[in-house]
C-alpha cells in the first residue's frame, strides 16, 4: 500500500483528492496538510512514499511555490512530488520540474488525471497535464525541465507589475520610455510562455518576486 500525503488549503480539494487517490485500492492517504507549515509538521512526524500538493498555499512561517519545491527537494530528496496547481502553464512545468516536482497536474483536470500522475512517478516517469503537454507542442517543446530565464530588467519590469505598478508608473519610476517597458514585460511573457496578466502575476509569486 503506497503512503500518501496531501496538502491543499482548501478542505473541499482535499477530500476530493483522497476519494481519487484511494479509489484504486492500492494507495492510502495517510495525513493532511492545509499550508506549508502544516506540511512540513507532518513530513517530520509521518512516513510516506509520495507527496501530492498544491502549488499556492498562503500563510505561515514557510514560503510556498517554488521555495516549498526546493525545501522538499533539499529535506526529502527521495520523496516523489506531484504538483495540483490552477496555474497551469509552461512557465510553471519547467520551473516546478527544475525545482524537483515528479509530476504537475491542472486542478481542473486532477480527477482524471490524478491516478495517471501517480502511476507514472511510481514508475520511475515523469507526468505533465494534457492541457500542459498540448502547450509545449504549440511553444515548439524543448527542454521541459529547464527553469525559463528573464534577463535582469525584464525580472524588475515582472516583479514591479506583481507589486501593483502599471506600465507607465514603471516606466517614469527606472528612467524608460512606456514602449521600451512594454516590450520588456511582452518578452518576458514569451520566454515564460504566459498569455495573461493573471499567470504572470501568479508566476512572479510563486518565483518569489513579490511577497
Amino acid at each position: 500500500m503506497l503512503r500518501v500525503i496531501i496538502a491543499d488549503d482548501h478542505p473541499i480539494v482535499r477530500i476530493g483528492q483522497r476519494v481519487v487517490i484511494e479509489a484504486g485500492g492500492r494507495c492510502k492517504v495517510v495525513g493532511e496538510a492545509s499550508g506549508p507549515d502544516e506540511l512540513l509538521s507532518l513530513l517530520a512526524k509521518v512516513p510516506c512514499d509520495l507527496l501530492i500538493t498544491d502549488f499556492a498555499m498562503p500563510g505561515g512561517q514557510q514560503a510556498d511555490g517554488y521555495g516549498l519545491l526546493s525545501l522538499l527537494s533539499r529535506q526529502y530528496p527521495g520523496l516523489p512530488v506531484i504538483l495540483v496547481t490552477m496555474f497551469a502553464n509552461i512557465a510553471t512545468l519547467r520551473a516546478s520540474f527544475a525545482h524537483g516536482a515528479r509530476a504537475i497536474v491542472a486542478k481542473n483536470a486532477s480527477a482524471k488525471e490524478l491516478p495517471q500522475a501517480i502511476k507514472a512517478v511510481c514508475a520511475g516517469q515523469s507526468f505533465a497535464s494534457e492541457s500542459l503537454r498540448e502547450q509545449l507542442v504549440e511553444a515548439g517543446g524543448g527542454d521541459q525541465s529547464q527553469q525559463p530565464q528573464l534577463s535582469g530588467k525584464e525580472r524588475e519590469v515582472v516583479r514591479m507589475l506583481a507589486s501593483g505598478l502599471t506600465v507607465s508608473q514603471i516606466a517614469a519610476r527606472v528612467n524608460r520610455s512606456i514602449s521600451t517597458i512594454s516590450k520588456q514585460k511582452s518578452t518576458a511573457m514569451q520566454r515564460l510562455c504566459i498569455s495573461t496578466d493573471v499567470d504572470l502575476f501568479a508566476y512572479a509569486r510563486a518565483a518569489g518576486m513579490v511577497p
